[in-house]
């Protein structure tokens, strides 16, 4: 176990001395949830002298951002990055106490049997002429990048988020960009981003990513990306955070867990995802999800080196993108170890085995008799990835954080559906807290 699991289960023991105090448990103020958001709110209360309590149904903190030890692999809960441009992520995290590892900005894609490298053109300029030399990234697209750019750069977040909205499809459309370029590129990359086949998603989602992408490399931290919701449950104070604590009640000034122990509270915080939120509080909409599923490998090594994601530009198979994890951060693998992560979007129909050899399958044609070596790690199947932020979602990009005179909501369901949107209505919401 690593000095973090350690810390992490201190603060277990010390939340559940939090929720024994009986039968009525002073807690000016409750969160629900510890995933970013929920632990961001309660740190920003916490910055301004206010009393705390977060009680949170999972055994550790952080939500979806979870990571496992296997057999001496760093396993994810499936692929997940930190974009590294969120302001609100540099602003609230120690992004160098996370030990961050980029990766390169750009991507290989499979086109017509064989591997192309096309790397944006600002960070890497060097690789301008090798981009273009690909065959898929054409100087017209090169130009057309440029001008998007200085379309999402030019303006501020909060007035790039109000824009007209149509879908992420007909933008990318509407952008002229070559057939080659948004077939073998484009549109692999955003149904990665977005996790959604038809890139259905609100067009804002499509020009602020492009944007973030395009500001700062994105990365890994060392410890996985369970480091991110551990290093801000580090900075609460100590006996604040309850795990293994599900609420069964939310009441005006209590809050009831579901074994039958109350708190008395001034206001409450719903930290949750919306479909959680929305038992308690009906009004909050819920939205169709995207669902995800990553299978890993342990391989001797890995067939293609270096720091970029690699697209499926052919659509002949389960998988959308795939990763060399261990290439970027060397701590997600053992020595002369390689860790294969590959995405597959959807939750297919088939058993983890059949969706193991039919992932095995696909990549066999790419780098042949080798992936027949690879030792399956694990299956991922997370159903509730993201909400589908279509257009009509989407707008308001950014929505009340106040349910009523001590009622607060916050999760990525009030913002972009993002690391950087959880910590923002995080912040957001402990604010309307303070004003009230």
């Amino acid at each position: 176990p690593s000095a973090g699991d350690s810390e992490l289960r201190s603060t277990r023991r010390a939340g559940a001395r939090i929720a024994c105090r009986s039968p009525m448990t002073r807690a000016p103020i409750a969160v629900v949830g510890a995933g970013l958001a929920g632990l961001a709110c309660a740190w920003h209360l916490q910055r301004r002298g206010r009393d705390v309590v977060v009680v949170e149904a999972a055994s550790q903190v952080g939500g979806l951002l979870r990571t496992d030890r296997v057999d001496g692999f760093q396993l994810d809960r499936g692929f997940q990055v930190l974009q590294t441009a969120y302001p609100e992520a540099r602003a609230v995290l120690d992004l160098e106490g996370l030990r961050l590892h980029s990766f390169d900005s750009g991507a290989r894609t499979r086109r017509n049997g064989r591997f192309a490298a096309v790397y944006d053109p600002l960070r890497h300029p060097s690789r301008v002429w090798s981009s273009l030399r690909s065959g898929i990234f054409t100087l017209g697209d090169a130009w057309r990048v440029l001008a998007l750019l200085r379309s999402v750069r030019g303006v501020s977040l909060e007035t790039l988020l109000r824009r007209p909205a149509v879908s992420a499809r007909e933008k990318i459309a509407r952008l002229g960009f070559s057939e080659k370029f948004t077939e073998a590129f484009l549109e692999p990359f955003y149904r990665g981003v977005l996790l959604e086949r038809e890139l259905a998603s609100s067009s804002r989602i499509f020009e602020f990513t492009f944007r973030m992408f395009a500001s700062a490399p994105v990365a890994l931290p060392e410890n996985g990306i369970r480091a991110l919701p551990e290093q801000l449950a580090r900075r609460l104070e100590a006996d604040s955070i309850a795990l293994e604590a599900p609420v069964e009640s939310i009441g005006e000034g209590s809050l009831r867990l579901s074994d039958g122990r109350e708190f008395e509270v001034s206001a409450t915080v719903i930290a949750t995802d919306a479909a959680t939120a929305s038992r308690w509080v009906p009004s909050i909409p819920e939205s169709e999800w995207n669902a995800v599923s990553c299978v890993y490998f342990a391989a001797h090594r890995a067939p293609l080196r270096g720091r970029l994601l690699i697209l499926d530009g052919e659509r002949q198979g389960p998988v959308n993108h795939l990763s060399f994890p261990s290439e970027v951060c060397p701590a997600y693998a053992p020595n002369n170890r390689t860790l294969v992560s590959a995405t597959v979007l959807g939750d297919p129909a088939e058993d983890d085995a059949a969706l193991t050899k039919a992932v095995r399958d696909q990549l066999r044609d790419w780098w042949g008799r080798e992936v027949d070596d690879w030792e399956p790690l694990r299956v991922d199947r997370i159903r509730h990835a993201t909400p589908l932020q279509s257009p009509a979602w989407l707008e308001p990009a950014t929505r009340s954080v106040r349910l009523g005179p001590a009622l607060f909501v916050c999760g990525g369901h009030r913002e972009t559906s993002s690391i950087g949107g959880a910590l923002r209505s995080g912040r957001r919401a402990a604010e309307s807290v303070l004003r009230t």
